[in-house]
């Protein structure tokens, strides 16, 4: 199972070492700038999700080419 996790500065090293300390578990840091790119593609996906249920309306191709 692969968690994403959001702490705060202050206390991120203290879990870190706590995590790093569990044989079973393998943590590894990625940048600001990887986890803002997960977080917009979850919400991408979630976005189409609700689209394909009908819960929202989504553009046709030829729609987001006009607006380009």
């Amino acid at each position: 199972m692969r968690v994403l996790l959001d702490i705060k500065d202050n206390k991120a090293l203290h879990l870190l070492e706590v995590l790093k300390s569990l044989p079973y578990v393998k943590a590894t840091t990625i940048s600001e700038e990887k986890a803002v790119l997960i977080e917009e593609i979850k919400d991408a996906v979630n976005e189409l999700a609700l689209i394909r249920k009908g819960k929202l309306k989504g553009l046709s191709a030829k729609d987001l080419l006009n607006e380009l």
